[in-house]
């Protein structure tokens, strides 16, 4: 096994270059890599994209054109941990726009179906404080927020 850790392989139909180049538009340190595309007698027309890497926020992703037999589901999810609500706010807006939903509790699906749990970097520290009236509120303001609102979870934690 090569020590330069997992790469992420996203089952599209059809739209994987389109997936790609969204998600590099939207994170730093990304870019696309190499492209394949299916040949003659292929399941898909020749000179289709096939398969397109790229990297996403320094993760390394493949998206392949594997036809509409599998979709995402919830199950998996990738999260975001964001410094503060600007970044909430800009990864919320980017990953739902074209079509995406927005969810409950910081989850979303982008466009795609691809499901993101954009939340505060700190709520894991809220979460997991000793005192269980501070977690308590935390997590009764978070349960009813769709897209995080960074300010109204401080003031839960801190029961102003």
């Amino acid at each position: 096994m090569t020590t330069d850790g997992f790469t992420t392989c996203l089952w599209f139909d059809g739209q994987a270059e389109e997936a790609a180049q969204h998600y590099v538009s939207i994170f730093k340190n990304s870019g696309i890599g190499r492209v394949s595309r299916y040949g003659e007698g292929a399941p898909l027309p020749a000179g289709s994209v096939l398969a397109v890497e790229f990297t996403a926020n320094g993760q390394k992703f493949i998206g392949l054109n594997g036809g509409p037999l599998y979709t995402f589901t919830e199950a998996v999810s990738f999260q975001i941990a964001c410094a503060d609500q600007e970044e909430i706010d800009y990864y919320w807006t980017r990953l739902t726009e074209g079509g995406g939903e927005p969810g409950p509790c910081g989850w979303l699906k982008d466009r795609y179906g691809l499901s993101w749990q954009v939340v505060p970097a700190r709520l894991s520290e809220m979460i997991t404080d000793p005192d269980p009236e501070k977690v308590a509120r935390v997590t009764k303001a978070f349960m009813a927020m769709g897209k995080f609102d960074l300010a109204e979870l401080e003031r839960a934690y801190t029961g102003a």
